[in-house]
């Protein structure tokens, strides 16, 4: 007699992991635009936080924001097609979005913490629970 274990039956997290890519759109999305209006705009930015004047180069700042909003839209579409090495990507990217914010702490403490508390959901759901948006046609054909 033969027991067979379903390893890949889908739980009530594959909405986390769902919401993680939607997240990750949103975020890419707004990186994008942030990246977009800083190329055009000044290219200096004043920032005055806890007593010091920090002086920015938007121009880097806007192309980095530009690439990584770009990358993240681009690895939460290839999430929600179940490829599994957008998990990887998509949990790389949120990590160097959530130590990017460690930068913005003294700017913007409660945004940056938030988007770091995120970031570290985004990264425990994909981490888990991300094998649950692989196709289910093809984990039938590799048992």
């Amino acid at each position: 007699m033969s027991m067979s274990t379903n390893t890949n039956t889908r739980t009530g997290w594959v909405g986390w992991v769902i919401f993680a890519g939607v997240v990750l759109v949103i975020a890419g999305l707004f990186s994008a635009i942030q990246g977009f209006a800083a190329l055009i705009g000044p290219n200096d930015y004043y920032l005055v936080a806890g007593g010091s004047v920090w002086l920015l180069d938007v121009n880097g700042w806007g192309w980095w924001n530009l690439i990584i909003g770009t990358l993240l839209v681009l690895t939460a579409v290839a999430l929600f097609a179940g490829q599994t090495w957008a998990r990887v990507v998509a949990i790389v990217l949120a990590v160097l979005n959530a130590v990017g914010q460690l930068l913005q702490i003294p700017a913007q403490p409660w945004w940056a913490m938030i988007v770091i508390a995120v970031d570290i959901l985004v990264i425990y759901a994909l981490t888990v629970h991300g094998h649950e948006l692989r196709p289910q046609a093809w984990d039938e054909g590799a048992a």
